[in-house]
């Protein structure tokens, strides 16, 4: 007999989302305003019992779910980004006929999330990829009247499509050729894929089925359309959860499953870390959309994380891990700010309605909303890497473990990328403190500012005290060593 209580928080999130959609059929749109608070509660509840369930080690359902440091490390992050979306929802949610459809959905996709970062057998991680992807594809067309949000959905529902196709042909031929879809077995079995020419096969499928997950380049044509076309409340748990998903996942795949094939697949993620990080960066100084700009910027930050791969060092790992953390936190943070002035700009029917999240939009922010400027200003930094924020000491370990692992060249090109995103950073605070506001200035909802704040907590918190969540990480890492 299964322990259920070692998915306590899996069950408090699913829960949750079954309570919130089948009580809100029967209530008023202006009623439904509850339902907001109740799945803000909800994960709450779950991110709690996550919590106090560190240092738990389980395997259930005959070795499908592992329940381990890493598992739980990630469930943290996937729960932070989607308190922190369900707060700022809402608002966003106020006075609509479909508030119990959209709170729902956010919480089958962190339900989804979190079963991927225990799965540790790829039909399970599938079908949980899976669960989180079809929430979100619904999730980003949600404003069904939006010609941008629609084809945001629409590009990110087709591609996700063809991704998915990839990578259960790609777990097809690790089937073939090892006999199993178990994590554990598998790396028991991986010399016969390493004997294999079918093993590189799987790979390249494997990577390029993760790589859409992750938005790396050259997967990631979707994401830009998607985050800028998608409600603010919804880019953040797509930029800040959903990606984390990949990685997590990428992580059991390739480090431990598929181990006897690290010089093939650690090659691939050189290229794919160097490459999108660059091309992120050059692309993002040039965009006139925040959000889109902000995407670009995601791109980047990918690149960074998947120098772990590339590393493979146990400081490495575990600064990877720990980025994945941190960038929840500043990314989630960044697109609610956008989506605060969105609302702004909507609202009192001032400046580009087309393309609400214009550069033009943030002129005079710090005099029109000051909260938002402000928490802005530190998630951009903190992106960028400027101390004492989560973003700084997440580069600062990564990039000295690559210099400490020989990888000097490495480090020196992501630092210069780092650089370079100063540059487009620094121009979106110029807009914020340094140029004439366009319109009065407007007091900001509570959802949006309790949503900021608690992101700007968060990035504050790993910047100024890393330690506990830095040994978080490193438990998580020893998972994979």
């Amino acid at each position: 007999m299964e322990n259920l209580m070692f998915l306590a928080p899996e069950l408090a999130v699913v829960v949750t989302g079954l309570i919130v959609l089948l009580i809100g059929v029967f209530m008023s749109p202006q009623a439904k305003n509850v339902l907001g608070y109740l799945a803000t509660l909800g994960v709450l509840a779950a991110l709690a019992l996550t919590i106090q369930s560190f240092g738990t080690e389980a395997t259930m359902f005959f070795g499908t779910l592992s329940i381990d440091a890493l598992s739980q490390f990630f469930k943290l992050v996937f729960l932070a980004v989607s308190l922190i979306v369900s707060l700022a929802s809402i608002k966003y949610n106020e006075n609509s006929d479909h508030t119990e459809e959209f709170y729902s959905l956010v919480l089958f996709a962190t339900f989804g999330m979190m079963v991927v970062a225990s799965a540790n057998d790829l039909i399970l991680l599938f079908c949980a990829f899976e669960l989180a992807s079809l929430a979100t594809f619904a999730l980003a067309g949600f404003e069904k009247k939006n010609a941008r949000s629609l084809e945001g959905a629409m590009k990110y529902f087709i591609i996700g499509a063809i991704s998915s196709a990839l990578m259960l042909f790609g777990i097809s031929y690790v089937y073939g050729a090892t006999g199993t879809t178990s994590i554990p077995m598998i790396a028991e079995n991986a010399t016969l894929l390493a004997e294999n020419p079918i093993g590189l096969v799987a790979v390249v499928l494997l990577i390029a089925g993760f790589g859409f997950k992750m938005a790396l380049v050259p997967f990631y044509m979707w994401a830009p359309d998607a985050y800028q076309g998608s409600p603010s409340v919804v880019s953040s748990l797509l930029a800040a959860g959903s990606k984390k998903m990949g990685f997590v996942a990428a992580f059991r795949v390739f480090i431990v499953a598929l181990a006897a094939l690290q010089p093939d697949w650690q090659f691939a993620f050189t290229l794919l870390a160097v490459v999108t990080m660059t091309f992120g960066n050059v692309v993002a100084v040039s965009q006139t959309s925040v959000k889109r700009m902000l995407a670009y910027s995601s791109l980047a930050q990918a690149g960074y994380i998947a120098m772990a791969f590339v590393v493979m060092t146990p400081m490495a790992l575990t600064g990877g891990i720990f980025y994945t953390l941190a960038h929840a936190f500043m990314k989630a943070g960044a697109f609610i700010a956008a989506g605060a002035v969105v609302w702004m700009i909507t609202s009192q029917k001032t400046g580009n309605l087309d393309i609400p999240d214009h550069l033009d939009s943030f002129r005079g922010l710090g005099k029109r909303m000051p909260l938002a400027a402000l928490s802005m200003t530190v998630f951009v930094f903190a992106l960028a890497g400027i101390p004492p924020t989560a973003g700084f000491m997440a580069k600062l370990v990564l990039f000295s473990s690559t210099i400490q692992a020989g990888m000097t060249w490495l480090a020196v090109i992501a630092i210069l990328n780092s650089a370079l995103s100063l540059f487009y950073y620094a121009r979106l605070v110029r807009y914020m403190y340094f140029l004439p506001p366009e319109g009065k200035k407007i007091g900001m909802p509570f959802p949006y500012a309790a949503a900021l704040l608690l992101a700007v907590a968060g990035v504050l918190a790993m910047g100024i005290w890393p330690e506990p969540f830095m040994q978080w990480a490193m438990d998580a890492a020893q998972v994979l060593i």
